[in-house]
């Protein structure tokens, strides 16, 4: 069973009973029954179906399970011509494309037969070895590991069908195989258990932080303190210093120049405020100087050491996420001066992926943004984390969802963006207001933490359990 590019060497000792044997060796007729899907020109996106026969995608694969979402179909005539590439119901499924590689699944019984892509081998058992068993040694951590070690490709990352075929697999006795799988399965539940729980956290958390921000920008968070400190200045007499100061900074920078003055919000179907505050639309709050507008419509390629770009990836619900942002050439940024950020600004994700929304931090002065993110630079800067907290708040997100454009690419307009209506509180009342959610949202992020630190020691332990379990130990 050696082959040249395995190296099998580097098999671990197994219990004396068990024994290392290549996965076509426990095929009957592998060049049958190991197979991978046909060459993408042979099933074409554009020849998908809403019903027919299935086809599974590598988004149907995951680690012993098949997912039954976004399934799509093709015809019974195209199905027919590539029956070599057909799966049943029972048949093991491999992912040989993507990251991570080397997923498997048994086909459940709910799909009875279909057409498998390029992407993936489909493994048929017919000589009696337990094809659970089998498909849990495929995702065990040591298989993973051969899968790692033989990827071609760096954009696609990849397993040839002939690496697959030879992949060492640790073989139980027949009898052994059914407990071990009973055992693997016994443990998962209680680890599925624990899972399910700690997803419904933070489920709940993630309304209880919808609900912190709805009370914020409704006013019921500092709704004792305003009857504390009754005699405060007034949201409208802020808004207006606000309004002159900006008038103020564009006349200064462009001098003999007619000043457009920013339309007043609609109030006429938005609810009433609290005591002492104000609506304003989002242009209102803007310097004119620096206009709401996204950014960088075509970045090209990765640039190293070029400028860095905030992507609508990047921007989350009230933080900037600096892990991925992409660098593009210093000379595609400059034509977009106007949307080098400098700090403080709130940026808003207005393509594709909507809901992003956060205060600028000061280690992003001189990013620039792309055109799926819009750049409100705020006349008062102090304002931005208030800003930012109520714009992403359930009531006025909505009245900006129900206002997108597109159907398979939505988007939110700039007009449209700009005539957002934002509740504006009393200034020192807008320093306890963001004091009071970030109280709030500091303890959430800490349980999310712990939440997500569990959630993947759960995956290490499953790892855990397979290793054992293909080595031998976990019967002892």
């Amino acid at each position: 069973m050696r082959n040249a590019e395995i190296d099998f060497d580097e098999l671990y000792q197994l219990p004396s009973d068990w024994k290392w044997h290549s996965l076509e060796d426990l095929i009957s007729v592998p060049k049958r029954d190991i197979v991978d899907g046909p060459f993408g020109s042979n099933l074409k996106a554009s020849e998908y179906l809403d019903e027919g026969v299935p086809v599974a995608r590598l988004q149907n694969i995951n680690r012993n399970e098949f997912i039954h979402k976004n399934i799509k179909f093709i015809s019974k005539k195209k199905a027919e011509m590539l029956s070599r590439h057909s799966f049943h119901s029972g048949d093991i499924l491999i992912t040989k494309l993507g990251d991570p590689l080397g997923k498997a699944c048994i086909v459940p019984e709910t799909i009875p037969h279909g057409i498998i892509v390029a992407d993936i081998v489909r493994v048929r058992t017919t000589n009696g070895m337990d094809k659970r068993y089998l498909t849990y040694a495929i995702n065990s951590p040591f298989i993973a590991r051969q899968f790692e070690k033989h990827i071609k490709g760096t954009t696609r990352p990849r397993v040839n069908l002939g690496i697959i075929r030879k992949l060492p697999i640790p073989v139980a006795p027949k009898k052994q195989q059914p407990l071990i799988v009973a055992e693997i399965e016994k443990q998962f539940s209680r680890l599925d258990e624990a899972v399910t729980g700690l997803k419904r956290v933070k489920g709940n958390l993630k309304r209880y932080k919808a609900a912190v921000l709805k009370a914020a920008v409704e006013g019921k968070l500092t709704e004792e303190w305003r009857k504390a400190h009754p005699n405060v200045e007034r949201g409208e007499h802020l808004l207006k210093r606000i309004l002159a100061e900006r008038k103020k900074k564009w006349e200064e920078k462009n001098p003999g120049k007619k000043y457009k003055e920013p339309a007043a919000p609609d109030t006429s179907s938005l609810p009433e405020l609290p005591k002492g505050w104000t609506w304003a639309t989002a242009e209102q709050l803007t310097d004119e100087n620096r206009a709401i507008t996204y950014g960088v419509i075509k970045l090209g390629e990765t640039f190293a050491g070029g400028v860095p770009v905030l992507r609508s990836s990047d921007v989350r619900q009230l933080r900037i996420d600096l892990a991925n942002v992409k660098s593009i050439s210093p000379k595609i940024a400059a034509n977009y001066r106007r949307t080098f950020l400098k700090g403080g600004e709130v940026v808003i994700t207005v393509r594709g992926t909507l809901g992003g929304i956060a205060v600028v931090p000061p280690q992003c002065n001189g990013f620039n943004v792309s055109r799926e993110v819009a750049m409100l630079a705020l006349v008062e800067p102090a304002m931005a984390d208030l800003i930012a907290a109520f714009i992403a708040s359930a009531p006025v997100e909505t009245w900006l969802m129900r206002r997108t454009t597109g159907i398979a690419y939505t988007g939110i307009n700039i007009e449209t963006l700009k005539m957002l209506p934002v509740p504006i509180p009393p200034f020192v009342e807008q320093t306890v207001i963001v004091a009071e959610v970030e109280r709030h949202l500091s303890v959430i992020t800490e349980i999310e933490t712990a939440v997500t630190t569990n959630l993947k020691r759960s995956e290490r332990l499953r790892q855990g359990i397979l290793k054992k379990a293909f080595s031998g130990g976990l019967m002892k």
